[in-house]
């Protein structure tokens, strides 16, 4: 029988959901998406659950989008499942390995990172004739320093831990296989307060944070009209895929 693609585990109000999709380094598809929506869903909406910690396993967080198979929606919390969801309650994430594209814009949306040394970071969409569609183009204006911000996203090249770390989007910096604990310690903190003010806080950022947000999704979304339509799209999947270097046309 196979495992679940996303687990939960309860530690008292703490809730740790882990993606299960080893085989493809936790690359999103549909199925996988669908199933880190109904975690969160009912992270959400348990009274008891009061904290969450979102984890990719002892190996890596994320890849980002399955290219062949597409990541698609849901209605509660868009892409991914947590990319455009409305929050109450805290999310922590501890990142092992890498996250790279959308694996990076789901670090985005969480409240908290705690990061392995060996992380590797990234928003490589640009080496594949695409750009960051999940939130990457303003979170990272948000997240990081305005000009580490640009390098990230034009260059496409990684970020590593350390530098992550020194520009604040990393809380807590760990030896490798030990993020989840400290993540699953920094919960437990958090679970010693109350839920109603920790609830009300969490929800007043996210209010702040989201205002910026339909320019954000607007200006995403006709960056992608032209990009997606256009050769070098076509060209940097195909590359891919045949593991070789595109041959850009720029158009």
């Amino acid at each position: 029988m196979e495992p679940e693609l996303v687990q939960t585990e309860l530690r008292g109000p703490v809730c740790i959901i882990t993606l299960h999709r080893r085989d493809k380094r936790n690359a999103f598809d549909p199925e996988l998406t669908d199933a880190l929506n109904q975690a969160l869903d009912q992270f959400e909406d348990d009274p008891a659950q009061w904290v969450a910690v979102l984890s990719g396993g002892p190996e890596m967080f994320s890849a980002g989008s399955d290219l062949k198979e597409g990541s698609g929606q849901t209605q509660r919390g868009g892409e991914y499942g947590i990319i455009r969801r409305k929050r109450l309650k805290p999310i922590i994430a501890a990142a092992e390995g890498l996250a790279l594209g959308g694996g990076m814009e789901i670090l985005f949306c969480c409240d908290l990172i705690v990061a392995a040394t060996d992380l590797r970071l990234g928003l490589p969409e640009v080496k594949r004739g695409v750009l960051p569609t999940s939130g990457g183009l303003f979170r990272a204006l948000r997240s990081l320093p305005l000009h580490i911000a640009k390098e990230l996203v034009l260059t496409g090249e990684e970020l590593s831990a350390d530098r992550a770390f020194q520009y604040g989007l990393v809380n807590r910096l760990v030896e490798p296989g030990r993020a989840l604990e400290e993540a699953v310690r920094l919960a437990e903190q958090i679970a010693t307060n109350s839920p109603t003010s920790t609830r009300n806080s969490v929800q007043a950022m996210e209010r702040i944070l989201a205002e910026g947000d339909t320019l954000g999704w607007a200006a995403t979304d006709h960056a992608r009209v032209e990009v997606f339509a256009s050769e070098d799209r076509k060209e940097g999947i195909r590359a891919f895929f045949e593991r070789r270097e595109p041959e850009w046309s720029g158009r």
